[in-house]
């Protein structure tokens, strides 16, 4: 643990909340031990069994349990977050969209072009708020729109590698100019791996490039219904990651980009990222981080609005906001998004950041810090490895602690 990182975030969040995070950091390490990680990946089973013998992990039925002991040895070898090269309260244009929106007609789904993403990179390089930049929006060919982000912004960029050769691409700029993360999403809920991303993950971490491990369990769907409930279970997804690289490759830069989502009832259940509580659960996140001293990558400043509307853009000033008052490391998704992540707008985009150029911790919102509710673990024990829709913590806390 960061002992100054803790004062910091006790003198920011509260005692009682930065309390609510380490015992969400306890309750991780009991659902790894206890619940375990589902894999079928030959090479992270290897990993782990070889630490079968000293019990700090067992392999059963291709599920991995793994000890508070095997966790503290990984995160001892991850590089801090000062030995990172990208400096704390970085705000990036991040996050993949399938449609740009048309801002002219004011509708999306539109298929994105190169245009777009060289458009995107060039906003990037050109604006000062901007840290870094991810895919923004995502064309198919993978090495295609590395190559056009790499050609036009030279700050710090993560993408995700699917193929090896997108593989040996990504390792020919890392090697030309570094400053890259490659982003997975590793794991997939009820606490599986996916095995979809599984082989190049350990390409990827073998080749020593640096790797975002992205986690987004859903409170209410497969996550309990509360903060300490949702951000537990993000982080255990993403601290088998980290667990993961680490034995693959020992000292292994890796970014703990889990970001806890809540569903919203009043639309379907779909995540809802506009609400403050969104913003304020990924700023914890990120603090939870911060004194376990992981680089860490967060969500905040989106909108659940289809449209670019004074709400979407007040929607980004508080998330913003919030962000810049409390502290974080990095943050996607704070400019150009709009409802569901599914349409990027670059109107959006140059507006957002506008606001980004003035905003100023004082115009943060006045947020609740919540405390540690019992009940989230307690239907982790109940649910296990299932949904929590008719959970009856998900019941009785509805349009109750999760609110705009």
């Amino acid at each position: 643990m960061n002992t100054k990182q803790i004062a910091l975030s006790e003198s920011l969040l509260g005692k009682d909340t930065v309390e609510m995070l380490h015992q969400s950091h306890r309750d991780a390490l009991w659902m790894l031990e206890n619940l375990g990680v589902g894999c079928q990946q030959p090479e992270i089973l290897e990993a782990f069994r070889k630490y079968e013998a000293d019990g700090k992990a067992i392999i059963y039925e291709n599920r991995i349990f793994i000890t508070e002991d095997m966790v503290k040895e990984c995160l001892y070898s991850v590089p801090g977050v000062d030995q990172f090269f990208v400096p704390r309260n970085s705000f990036f244009i991040g996050g993949t969209a399938p449609y740009i929106y048309d801002d002219a007609k004011g509708e999306g789904g539109i298929i994105p072009t190169p245009e777009h993403v060289a458009r995107i990179a060039q906003i990037a390089e050109k604006r000062r708020m901007v840290a870094g930049m991810g895919r923004g929006v995502k064309l198919k060919d993978e090495i295609e729109q590395m190559n056009i982000m790499i050609e036009h912004c030279s700050k710090p960029i993560y993408f995700a590698v699917t193929s090896d050769a997108s593989l040996e691409n990504a390792k020919a700029i890392n090697a030309k100019r570094g400053k890259i993360m490659i982003v997975f999403c590793l794991t997939r809920p009820p606490l599986e791996v996916n095995e979809n991303f599984s082989e190049h993950f350990v390409k990827v971490v073998r080749a020593g490039l640096p790797v975002c491990i992205s986690a987004m369990p859903l409170a209410g769907i497969s996550a309990p219904f509360c903060y300490n409930g949702v951000i537990s279970m993000t982080h255990a997804e993403v601290l088998f990651g980290i667990c993961a690289a680490q034995l693959l490759n020992p000292g292994h830069p890796v970014v703990h980009a889990g970001f806890p989502t809540i569903a919203d009832p009043r639309s379907d259940y779909n995540p809802n990222y506009g609400f403050r509580s969104h913003h304020l659960l990924n700023i914890l996140m990120a603090h939870l981080n911060l004194m376990l001293d992981i680089p860490s990558f967060q969500s905040g400043g989106t909108t659940n609005e289809e449209h670019v509307t004074e709400k979407a853009l007040a929607d980004a000033k508080d998330g913003q906001a919030l962000a810049l008052k409390y502290g974080f490391h990095m943050i996607r998704h704070p400019f150009a998004f709009l409802r569901h992540l599914v349409d990027f707008s670059i109107a959006k985009l140059e507006h957002a950041l506008e606001i980004a150029e003035d905003v100023r911790p004082e115009d943060a919102p006045e947020v609740e810090m919540p405390g540690y509710d019992p009940g989230g673990m307690e239907s982790v024990q109940r649910i296990g490895l299932g949904m929590y829709l008719n959970d009856p913590l998900t019941t009785a806390n509805l349009g109750k602690i999760f609110t705009d």
